[in-house]
């Protein structure tokens, strides 16, 4: 096998681990098994990790920043905020359906938190990560459509975080790719019923008015 530098031998860990969990769970997930997976000796994952939770831990990271990729849309000058919601929303569902063993993984793992108290902060790690990305979503497809939110974006984005969990699970159970475009866009299309247009910002002190003043009336014809 050809040398590896330290960030690829992590890096094929981590995706060797994925299959792994979720093709298995995370009890028979053994560092003897990722390595395997992996084609590597248990030297090498020694070499790359301290221990299968400081591996675990960079699964999570790993996983939550591929999902931020995939939703975080470029700024679509002019879209409808419901629209801009809806395309972060179906690439996340393409990042699906592309790689269903690393969501898969996921939920393996924040079951596995949560059975272990010892592991409940990864748990609620992760959601903080996902309710910061989620809000990063909104206030950037927002900016993007020149509207504001008329709720806490705190709110809504837990909202779509709770919203995507139930399409995440059902789509992994049923593998339906229309219905889950259907929820999409439902979801779409309410979450954008909760912005208005923007306000425009209110005039300095002192600036001049953009329009110009209405002419005097007439005082009559003179004689």
């Amino acid at each position: 096998m050809p040398r590896m530098s330290a960030a690829d031998r992590r890096e094929a860990l981590v995706r060797a681990a994925l299959r792994v969990v979720a093709r298995r769970g995370l009890a028979r997930a053994t560092t003897r098994a990722i390595v395997a997976e992996a084609g590597m000796s248990l030297a090498s994952f020694h070499y790359a990790f301290a221990s299968r939770d400081e591996l675990v831990d960079a699964l999570v990271e790993h996983v939550v920043g591929a999902e931020g990729t995939a939703v975080l849309v470029d700024e679509l000058p002019g879209a409808d905020v419901g629209d801009v919601v809806r395309l972060g929303l179906r690439r996340y569902l393409e990042h699906l359906r592309g790689d269903p063993d690393a969501e898969q993984a996921m939920l393996e793992l924040t079951q596995h938190a949560l059975r272990d108290p010892e592991r409940h902060d990864v748990a609620r790690r992760q959601y903080e990560r996902y309710h910061e990305l989620a809000e990063a979503s909104l206030t950037a497809a927002a900016a993007s459509a020149g509207v504001r939110w008329t709720r806490p974006v705190r709110d809504i984005a837990r909202l779509l975080v709770a919203m995507t969990d139930g399409i995440t699970m059902t789509w992994l159970v049923t593998r339906d790719d229309e219905a889950a475009e259907a929820a999409i866009d439902l979801l779409a299309d309410t979450i954008g019923r909760a912005a208005a247009p923007d306000d425009p910002p209110a005039p300095e002190p002192g600036d001049r008015p953009t329009t110009a003043p209405a002419p005097a009336p007439e005082t009559g014809a003179t004689e």
